[in-house]
């Protein structure tokens, strides 16, 4: 009985030790097999760090106006009699835009120029009389008085006939009328605006730190907001007193609109441009992260050769007892060597993350101040999921550098 208590003891003794084992050679197996395997190469556009041309610029946002531009209104009071301009007509300057009912003052000036005549006639008799010596002085000085006075009283009611008709200041634009025939206006009703369009004020503003990088004359790129910027102009006042709530200095150009496209009170981007340095480092803005441990970029190298295994290092015990000199003899090829590539296959590629420091930003480009040399490969598409070390495999049929949000071409 106690013999085969000890067997079934022994017997389950070598089965619970089996299943253990098992197990332990299980895990140990899986563990090795994640150990070694490596993913797969991730798939990334890149590009080489080359020296450029680097025209550095100050990105602002700006508001157009016109260099001539006002809202018309009317002097004195009275009722529309005709509308002499239609909606963006370009008119002379002086030309007469709106006429108000002057009868009453048309009246006033005829009487008064009618005293004026007879005040000039007996101007001339008193003249008279005083050269024959008949006359006075009294009767003279009334006479010239009179002539002067109403002579006066003719240019201030031209003055108020003039007021009845709203003219241009200067050529421009007339916009939409805002006034209709027979309407009663009061002075300070605005008519019409009118705008010199041919050229046009941008005013924007800039940090007080780049104050010292303008000047009158500066050349100044204007655009509308679709990545381009065709218009040029140039400086022509920088205000001299930094705004002390918000830091900004006020800067005003002008740039010619021939083709009438920008309009006053439009948004634009503004890029004042600096003067060009050479041999600068740029990289994409799509090759740079920003984290909370700084800015890096990845960059590609190749993969470093595979080191010897532990188990082809150690020499097998059946060659222990040869001499040094048959260990010498051994030929160099079989020394271990990293494996070459196979014909058109491309060689393993790794990435190494470099933390760099940036420094001005030109469009789509970021100037790069430290961390990367000339000939760097640098990663520009694909950073998801990537890590250091990590393989890859360069794909740039697609260049992330060239793409851009076009608009769409007017129908």
């Amino acid at each position: 009985m106690i013999k085969r208590f000890i067997i079934a003891l022994i017997l389950l003794v070598l089965i619970g030790g089996g299943i253990v084992g098992f197990n332990l050679f299980r895990e140990n197996a899986i563990k090795q097999y994640f150990a070694t395997m490596k993913p797969p190469a991730a798939t990334v556009s890149t590009v080489v760090v080359k020296p450029a041309d680097w025209t550095p610029g100050i990105e602002a946002i700006g508001t157009v106006s016109a260099v001539r531009g006002v809202d018309l209104t009317v002097e004195t009071a009275g009722i529309v009699k005709d509308v002499l301009f239609s909606a963006n007509q370009k008119v002379d300057a002086g030309a007469v835009l709106v006429q108000m009912d002057d009868a009453v003052q048309r009246a006033d000036l005829e009487a008064q120029k009618a005293q004026a005549a007879l005040d000039q006639v007996a101007l001339k008799r008193a003249l008279e009389l005083q050269r024959r010596g008949v006359g006075s002085d009294v009767t003279l000085d009334n006479a010239r008085a009179a002539a002067s006075a109403s002579e006066s009283q003719v240019n201030k009611l031209q003055a108020i006939l003039d007021q009845k008709q709203l003219k241009a200041p200067f050529a421009g634009t007339a916009g939409i009328p805002q006034i209709d025939l027979g309407q009663y206006l009061a002075p300070g009703t605005v008519v019409v605006t009118l705008q010199d369009l041919e050229t046009m004020r941008v005013d924007f503003t800039v940090p007080e730190q780049q104050l010292p990088l303008l000047k009158i004359g500066q050349t100044v790129r204007i655009g509308i907001g679709n990545g381009e910027m065709p218009y040029a102009g140039a400086i022509r006042g920088i205000n001299p007193k930094i705004d002390p709530s918000s830091r900004l200095v006020s800067v005003r150009a002008e740039v010619d609109n021939p083709e009438g496209k920008l309009s006053p009170g439009q948004f634009v981007q503004v890029r004042v441009e600096l003067p060009e340095q050479k041999g600068v480092l740029a990289v994409p803005q799509t090759a740079l992260t920003t984290s909370l441990y700084g800015d890096y970029i990845y960059v590609v190298q190749p993969a470093k050769p595979a080191e010897k295994p532990a188990a082809e290092a150690e020499k097998p015990a059946a060659d222990a007892g040869k001499p040094a000199a048959d260990a010498e003899k051994k030929p160099e090829a079989d020394a271990v060597k990293p494996a070459a590539p196979a014909e058109g296959e491309q060689p393993a590629l790794v990435l190494s993350q470099v933390f760099v420091t940036p420094g001005r930003r030109d469009g789509n480009l970021v100037e790069i101040v430290k961390g990367v040399s000339e000939g760097d490969e640098v990663v520009t598409a694909g950073q998801n999921r990537l890590f250091n070390g990590m393989s890859v495999h360069v794909d740039n049929t697609i260049d992330p550098t060239k793409l851009a949000n076009p608009q769409a071409p007017a129908q």
